[in-house]
């Protein structure tokens, strides 16, 4: 790995190419090597994982809107999209928005947390559908997949957006584009001008993570893929970007990050060095914002210590700077206490989250968000019995550069009426490479057929899972098999009195 240093530079002091962040970021996508077996496997369990959430939310109105829409743009031999028979092709940029839809809504998928936030898996359905339409190999996706995790992380773990209320896809966007360019064999040159055209359009505001969420949620991440494929394809013809994008005057880090005088550390690897990069990722067992896994896992063990949850005064929650300002009592969001709160928001609010794992010792990606489910007299009485507090030693468990020691999780204090107190805590998700039930290949795939099993037929489901396994060796024309196909009954409809443009 080697340093690259990122500040500001005035017009007339414009670093050389080989000195800016966008270069050096193409330049690892351009160059990366063939994975190792470990990287491979990992890449075919997010392939596994990413298709049992997106069939899972496949009814969801989002996700049903975005495959409409999807389905306005057909194109033979393009793109297929989750749900629909795989001879059904549209645009790749029009399957990247509705796969991309699919895989987000449930909040179900992989993550990263550093000094961003990310879910790296969200590059992988404008990579599919690029490598479907472009008639590319199971190995060159793969290739695209490794190196866009690579990118994604590295950009997490050193510049934060979350501080300038800047929403995390204007790291997505950058990621997708190196992606999709080691997976075309595209040269430095044009995945240079098209990570910078994408970072110029993927940054927005963090409103749409604050007070009363909407489905804008699901939707963020897929709208970054289409950028992404659209920026590549212009920069594929010649066309150029606002440049340089990090370091110039009026760039990115000059006027929504740091500022004039900031200073960023990125480390990417060296030309022939291994991408391992999505090792240090990790995904969800439970469908809610990643920072409240742990303590999902954690309430329920609290549950059985206690006689009556009726005889609970307060219970306090001191974790890290990130979950209590983000999901949280520290946001300030009274929507995060408010019954009739939508999905979105209720998996961005701990408290409901840690009061509902409590009293049902489950945690179901429907059910646990259910309106009638949120609106309980008594599950109204615990939620708002509960607060978070920002815990010194706890963020910097969470920003530790030492994979061992890095923790997401929190100390729970309950006090009874009686006074009696419970207290207990939990670094990382059960889940979790360092938790008590890390997911292997077996996890991934229990986790899958639990998502799929009353949607997705079960030939049709080997048949999906058989293909992620020979991912190598699918050939040209072939990727079509990573697509799943479900029985029509099973999409959900769109309301015919809400019909778009398309």
């Amino acid at each position: 790995m080697h340093a690259i240093r990122v500040r500001v530079y005035p017009s007339s002091q414009t670093p050389d190419r080989s000195e800016q962040l966008a270069w050096n970021l193409a330049r690892a996508a351009a160059t990366t090597p063939p994975p190792d077996e470990e990287v491979v496997d990992m890449v075919i369990n997010r392939l596994i994982d990413n298709a049992g959430v997106a069939c899972a939310a496949l009814a969801r109105k989002p996700v049903i809107t975005a495959r409409h829409q999807a389905m306005a743009h057909p194109r033979p031999l393009g793109a297929t999209i989750f749900g629909l028979p795989r001879n059904a092709r549209v645009h790749a940029e029009w399957a990247a928005w509705a796969n991309g839809t699919a895989v987000r809504e449930l909040d179900m998928h992989d993550t990263f947390l550093a000094a961003d936030y990310a879910h790296p898996a969200d590059s992988i359905p404008p990579l599919l559908a690029v490598a479907q339409q472009c008639d590319r190999t199971g190995a060159d996706l793969l290739r695209g997949i490794v190196a866009s995790y690579e990118v994604h992380v590295a950009l997490v773990k050193a510049i934060c957006l979350h501080e300038h209320k800047v929403d995390h896809i204007a790291h997505l966007g950058p990621a997708q584009v190196a992606g999709i360019g080691a997976m075309l064999g595209l040269d430095c040159e044009v995945i240079y001008q098209a990570i910078q055209q994408v970072v110029h359009v993927c940054v927005t505001s963090r409103q749409s993570r604050k007070g009363e969420i909407s489905s804008w949620k699901a939707y963020a991440p897929a709208h970054a893929g289409k950028l992404a494929i659209e920026a590549v394809d212009r920069c594929m013809r010649g066309e150029t970007s606002p440049s340089p994008i990090y370091e110039g005057e009026d760039s990115v880090i000059a006027r929504f990050l740091n500022g004039p005088d900031a200073e960023y550390c990125l480390a990417l690897p060296d030309n022939d060095e291994p991408r391992r990069a999505i090792l240090e990722t990790y995904t969800k067992e439970h469908s809610a914002e990643y920072q409240a896994q742990a303590l999902i896992d954690l309430a329920f063990e609290l549950r059985t210590q206690i006689p009556d949850l009726e005889g609970i005064e307060s219970i306090r929650i001191f974790t890290s700077h990130h979950t209590h300002f983000v999901i949280g009592t520290g946001s300030g969001d009274p929507q995060k206490f408010d019954p009739s709160a939508s999905r979105e928001t209720l998996d961005h609010s701990l408290m409901y989250i840690f009061a509902v794992a409590m009293e049902d010792g489950r945690w179901h990606h429907v059910d646990s968000y259910l309106p009638e489910r949120a609106a309980r007299p008594e599950t109204v009485r615990l939620w708002r019995t509960i607060a978070t507090v920002e815990d010194p030693t706890w963020t910097a468990r969470y920003h530790d550069p030492d994979p061992n020691r890095k923790a997401f999780g929190a100390r729970v204090e309950i006090r009874m009426k009686d006074g009696q107190l419970y207290s207990e805590q939990l670094e990382v998700a059960h889940a979790h490479s360092r938790g008590r039930r890390p997911f292997s290949r077996d996890g991934y795939l229990e986790k899958y057929r639990r998502l799929t099993q009353d949607i997705v037929d079960s030939n049709e489901s080997e048949r999906f899972l058989n293909a992620c396994l020979q991912l190598e060796d699918l050939t040209p024309g072939e990727l079509d098999q990573l697509s799943i196909e479900v029985p029509a009954d099973r999409l959900g409809t769109a309301s015919d009195s809400q019909k778009g443009i398309f």
